[in-house]
């Protein structure tokens, strides 16, 4: 399989990707160790560290790791259990507002925490703002697939509860620059998440926007195949899957659920009796070759789109490897200044999306 690929670096130039320490379940050392590990992919990569220094500084020292990073010390934490709404009240000198900050003021190309979606979602908009002409931000996200490239992207998956269809419009150009802009895409096809195929089923927004996806794909430069279904969120049907964020969600702990259960199955299934587990053996290659090409880990990673900089949301749980795929994600889309061209591919299309409603179109 095709894995999607960056755009061409310049090895001389240094990436700085800002890092909360201190946002995953299983602590700081994990992260310190998938950034160590995210070092023998990317050698021009350097790291501003959040958090408190006297829990990072040995872990840094551990790992002799000291020529690539930089801690910023930053006292508090935000926990997973803090509402989103104290923290941008109150979130100043935490870990996680510090790492935002530092892309704000241009010390860091793109920002990584493991932390409180909720909370770094809203230090995320207090900080960067959104960008213009964005009325919601989404969360995108890489899902495994059989297409050429790997992977799909799919958006929103949890940002915000509800979206029109001009915020559906907005997650089809977002994620289409997404995929253009960071993996070299050149006319990405996006389809829209529906109960069905068929032009008369769902919501009357999602009709809505089937239209204005449609009518403004050549603008946006995207192909749009019209209503996708869940069984073609993984297929090589389409590359962008847009929907809004409840149904992204839903569908996105359903997929981790299942893998995790057929994992469960699979291994209980062959320790069931000795004929079972030589059968294992047999098969070890091709379950191998599974489980790599489903494994969650290698496409972690969702980019908050929408904003005045990237931020990369890594999954709580993640491990060292988890945590070097989400910090790789950081390093394309900071090389290619990925925020820049949505917000130039944004306002273009902008002006003829407002043609569109005066024409009634």
């Amino acid at each position: 399989m095709t894995e999607i690929t960056t755009q061409s670096v310049n090895a001389d130039e240094t990436v700085v990707v800002s890092v909360d320490a201190m946002g995953g379940d299983k602590g700081p050392g994990v992260i310190i160790a998938g950034l160590l590990l995210s070092t023998k992919q990317h050698s021009n990569i350097r790291f501003l560290v959040h958090g408190p220094e006297n829990q990072i500084k040995p872990l840094i020292i551990k790992y002799n790791f000291q020529n690539f990073c930089k801690i910023v010390h930053a006292e508090r934490i935000v926990s997973m259990d803090d509402k989103p709404s104290q923290v941008m009240r109150h979130g100043k000198g935490t870990s996680m507002w510090s790492a935002v900050t530092s892309v704000k003021q241009l010390e860091a190309d793109a920002c990584v925490s493991c932390g409180n979606t909720g909370a770094l979602m809203a230090i995320s908009m207090v900080r960067l703002r959104k960008l213009p002409g964005i009325n919601r931000p989404a969360i995108a996200i890489l899902w495994p697939s059989v297409n050429t490239t790997g992977a799909n992207v799919m958006l929103d998956v949890g940002a915000d509860i509800r979206a029109d269809e001009n915020d559906l419009l907005q997650f089809a150009l977002m994620g289409a620059s997404y995929l253009r802009n960071g993996f070299g895409v050149t006319r990405p096809r996006v389809g829209l998440l529906n109960v069905g195929t068929e032009e008369h089923k769902g919501r009357a927004e999602l009709k809505a926007a089937h239209d204005l996806i449609r009518d403004t794909a050549d603008t946006g430069n995207f192909a749009f195949v019209g209503f996708v279904e869940g069984s073609d969120i993984p297929s090589d049907r389409v590359d962008v899957i847009v929907t809004d964020g409840f149904t992204g969600n839903i569908a996105l702990k359903t997929a981790e659920g299942t893998a995790s259960f057929i994992g469960s199955a699979l291994r209980k299934s062959f320790k069931h009796s000795l004929l079972s587990r030589l059968s294992a053996i047999a098969a070890y290659g091709p379950l191998s070759r599974l489980k790599q090409q489903t494994d969650p880990r290698r496409v972690n990673g969702g980019v908050f789109l929408g904003l005045n900089g990237t931020v990369v949301k890594s999954h709580g749980a993640a491990d060292a490897t988890g945590v070097a795929a989400a910090v790789g994600l950081a390093y394309r889309l900071g090389t290619t200044k990925f925020s820049t061209k949505l917000a130039a591919r944004v306002a273009s299309v902008n002006g003829f999306t407002e043609d569109l409603e005066e024409d009634g179109a």
